[in-house]
């Protein structure tokens, strides 16, 4: 059994399928999950796991290079717009309408059990070199 990074067999090898400008939406509970997209939902109860630890994770793993949020998490949900700033500085705020018509061309979609408003980032993979 694999020892360290993500566990979840699911999460991991879609990951490793992922190649350069590749779309990945990272979610709460209540963003829909259009048709089409991987979907590892790892929705576990409200709350758990949180976007943060999730987000947190996928990093570690990932090579990103651009990120896109909902604007009105700003206003609506500060504490995770702060966290999305803190991990992106080049973080490019969309209206939410928007961002729901980006998570159709995503190739993977992480749900987190996330309860609370516009906990969602679509990433753009990059490359490691």
């Amino acid at each position: 059994m694999k020892k360290s990074g993500i566990l979840n067999r699911h999460l991991s090898g879609a990951l490793a399928r992922l190649g350069h400008t590749d779309l990945v939406v990272v979610c709460d509970v209540g963003l829909p999950v259009p048709e089409g997209p991987d979907v590892v939902d790892l929705a576990f109860r409200a709350g758990v796991p949180g976007f943060a630890e999730v987000l947190a994770g996928l990093l570690e793993e990932l090579e990103v290079e651009g990120a896109r949020a909902a604007a009105e998490v700003r206003q609506a949900n500060p504490e995770c717009g702060a966290l999305l700033e803190g991990h992106f500085p080049e973080l490019e705020l969309v209206p939410h309408e928007e961002l729901k018509m980006l998570t159709r061309q995503a190739r993977l979609v992480v749900r987190t059990g996330e309860a609370k408003p516009y906990a969602n980032v679509v990433l753009r993979c990059g490359v490691p070199f």
